[in-house]
């Protein structure tokens, strides 16, 4: 027969801290995304965008009602 082992404690020890030089670059990344997309859910009316045609506004028209966005 074999023999149960007791399994070890885990032992996190200490968590260490991220230089604000490798978090930098991935926040403005995040930031940029985010206007992006509050651009595009809320401001694209397909007029005068980035697109030319209303794919983009029909694509997010729900989301835009949802969001408290005037959409008409």
């Amino acid at each position: 027969m074999s023999a149960i082992t007791q399994p070890t404690a885990f032992n996190s020890g200490s968590i260490d801290a991220i230089p604000l030089a490798q978090i930098l670059p991935w926040a403005v990344f995040g930031g940029i995304m985010m206007l992006l997309s509050i651009y595009f859910v809320g401001v694209e009316e397909g007029a005068m965008a980035i697109t030319s045609s209303n794919y983009v506004h029909e694509y997010v028209h729900d989301a835009r009602h949802l969001l408290g966005f005037p959409c008409h």
